[in-house]
């Protein structure tokens, strides 16, 4: 008689496709929120830069560091809106904000930065302690020992809002006014209102009225209002920005109002000067400095521009500096 066997079930060769064919279950979309969240902490990494919100900021999203992100199928476009601690140096600033935010959403992403825009929209006054050369540049940034990945530069200039603005509004509301009238004509048709008819009473006095005094000049009045409604729907949103010029391209642009602030800033640390003020337009830049009477004027005005010109350098613009000393 055979005796019954102990050996256990024959144990089957793993299938190893179930596991493998993972891309045919779906696919990995990544949101521009996510994008966002990651360029806004990699630019936090960076020294200089500070995170700057106003009393109503929560409500209107003008937290700095901001970012607006574009996303395409295998490439990210970012627009980054920083607050810097001021002085800084703009230039080594802009390479460690573009390399750091560019290396983190790649690696994060999978995604390559195609477009990195930077705009300097406020600044920070730093303290003493900081504004010391090993504090500001800890390493001595080489640019031609740093390797960079050559990308497409389409430049995009900060801009107003469009004058255009106030007129659209305009149409809007009108706009909405014609529905409603519209809606209301629609339900005294079907006998919901008892209301008399705003549409058929204005269009038969129309058709009785005849010809008045009050007639031109409404016409006048109708034919400039459409031609300047037309001018400013035509005329171009002026810009809000001064460019910097770094590398062929300005990528980095600055408030007129923070380079008034750095000019008087150097401006006061004249020797002589009491008060500084300065004002920017875009073609001038005027500073205005009151000195002590133990300094000339044009010493103090030579001093000043040797103190100021070195920043307006910088730009890529060459606004004329105009410098008025008084007592």
């Amino acid at each position: 008689m055979d005796e019954p066997s102990t050996a256990g079930p024959v144990a089957q060769p793993h299938d190893n496709t179930a596991i493998d064919e993972t891309d045919s279950r779906g696919k990995v979309v990544i949101k521009e929120r996510a994008v966002i969240k990651i360029a806004t902490a990699a630019a936090l990494q960076v020294p200089g830069i500070v995170k700057q919100s106003g009393g109503l900021s929560r409500f209107t999203g003008r937290d700095l560091p901001r970012v607006d992100v574009s996303t395409s199928a295998d490439a990210v476009a970012i627009n980054l809106y920083v607050a810097v601690r001021w002085p800084c140096r703009l230039d080594v600033l802009n390479r460690r904000l573009r390399t750091e935010v560019s290396q983190q959403v790649e690696q994060m992403t999978g995604m390559p930065v195609c477009e990195l825009n930077i705009v300097v929209a406020g600044t920070e006054t730093a303290a003493a302690e900081e504004l010391s050369p090993e504090a500001l540049y800890p390493e001595q940034v080489d640019s031609a020992s740093a390797p960079t990945r050559a990308v497409p530069l389409r430049p995009r200039t900060p801009r107003a809002a469009p004058a255009a603005v106030p007129a659209a509004v305009i149409v809007a509301v009108t706009a909405l006014g014609l529905a409603i009238v519209a809606g209301r004509e629609l339900l005294i048709m079907r006998g919901t209102l008892g209301n008399a008819p705003w549409v058929r009473n204005t269009a038969e006095w129309l058709g009785r009225l005849h010809w008045s005094t009050w007639i031109l000049p409404v016409a006048i009045c109708s034919v400039v209002v459409g031609i300047v409604f037309i001018a400013v729907a035509l005329k171009p949103r002026p810009r809000t920005h001064l460019p910097l010029k770094i590398g062929e391209a300005p990528t980095v642009w600055l408030r007129p109002t923070d380079l008034a602030r750095n000019s008087s800033s150097h401006a006061n640390d004249v020797p002589g000067v009491v008060s500084a003020h300065t004002t920017v337009d875009r073609k001038h830049v005027t500073v205005r400095v009151v000195h002590n009477e133990a300094a000339s004027a044009e010493d103090v005005t030579t001093a000043v521009r040797e103190s100021v010109e070195p920043t307006l350098s910088l730009l890529g613009v060459s606004p004329e500096l105009r410098v008025q000393v008084k007592k």
